[in-house]
């Protein structure tokens, strides 16, 4: 007997499954990879115990960074809130050239731009509800839409100490010196971590489970630095297209506030610390 997103599949791809395994690597919800009749091979993954609209909002997000044609993104077959199907990418070994090929497609993919500093609709990052209404510059976008909130948040949750909670105004008031020469909105992955990154057989960088938006190029960046070591070449090649201004390595630790944050809220332990750590520098 199939699941019920497993049945509804079949009936939005007009194909019968003929095989069906669970997908590991997932926090939040159930993923299959279900092969059909007509050969096609699909993923997967089911809206049931997620925050309602987080699959509609993730396929419009596939779509959009997709439409830059610069970094590649799985095909979205079907999406709304019950279910989201994407075509299958099978994974591969990294090549001597991937991770210069994934800056190079990065800097593309920011240099492709977007309206503002925002984005047209709110999102999420991980279940995390995520406020995207637009900002006039970027240090009042990042503040007020990411910092404050996911400060205020962890705080609440008992996982920042509240030394640091108290310090974040002082962050937001320095923001305007901190962030570095103005730029205009980079199109985000917006939670572009390793494990958001895959390659496929031909050695070719994917980028999947985006959290996109409208800001500073530099976001992207810090977070694949935060929780992985990338290959030196990526940002080689990245800035050989793009080349980033100067004191970004030391902005690179302020940006990487935000998922710090966001893991202190969805995981506790030690994030908050880490989190108290990077605000104490920067005030």
């Amino acid at each position: 007997m199939v699941s019920s997103a497993v049945a509804l599949a079949q009936e939005l791809l007009g194909a019968e499954a003929i095989s069906v395994r669970p997908v590991g690597g997932g926090c939040i919800s159930d993923a299959q990879r279900v092969g059909l009749s007509d050969g096609r091979v699909v993923f997967l993954k089911s809206g049931e115990g997620l925050p309602s609209g987080l699959l509609t909002v993730e396929a419009e997000a596939l779509r959009w960074l997709g439409e830059a044609e610069a970094i590649r993104v799985p095909q979205v077959l079907a999406g709304d809130d019950e279910l989201l199907v994407l075509e299958w990418i099978e994974s591969g070994p990294a090549r001597a050239t991937t991770g210069e090929q994934l800056g190079r497609n990065l800097a593309r993919l920011h240099a492709a731009g977007a309206p503002g500093f925002g984005w047209h609709r709110d999102g999420f990052i991980g279940s995390l509800p995520q406020c995207n209404t637009a900002a006039t510059d970027w240090p009042t976008f990042w503040f007020t839409r990411r910092i404050e909130p996911l400060a205020r948040l962890a705080h609440d949750r008992g996982s920042l100490p509240s030394a640091a909670a108290r310090l974040v105004g002082r962050l937001g008031e320095r923001l305007p010196e901190l962030a570095g020469p103005p730029e205009t909105p980079a199109r985000l992955h917006g939670d572009l971590w390793t494990g958001n990154v895959m390659v496929d057989q031909s050695g070719e960088p994917w980028v999947f489970d985006p959290a996109p938006y409208g800001g500073h190029r530099e976001v992207d960046l810090a977070m694949l630095h935060l929780f992985g070591r990338p290959d030196p070449a990526m940002l080689d090649a990245y800035q050989e297209l793009s080349p980033l201004a100067t004191g970004w390595p030391e902005r690179t630790r302020l940006w990487q506030l935000e998922p710090l944050l966001v893991h202190a809220v969805l995981f506790g332990g030690s994030y908050g610390a880490q989190a108290h750590d990077v605000i104490r520098h920067f005030t």
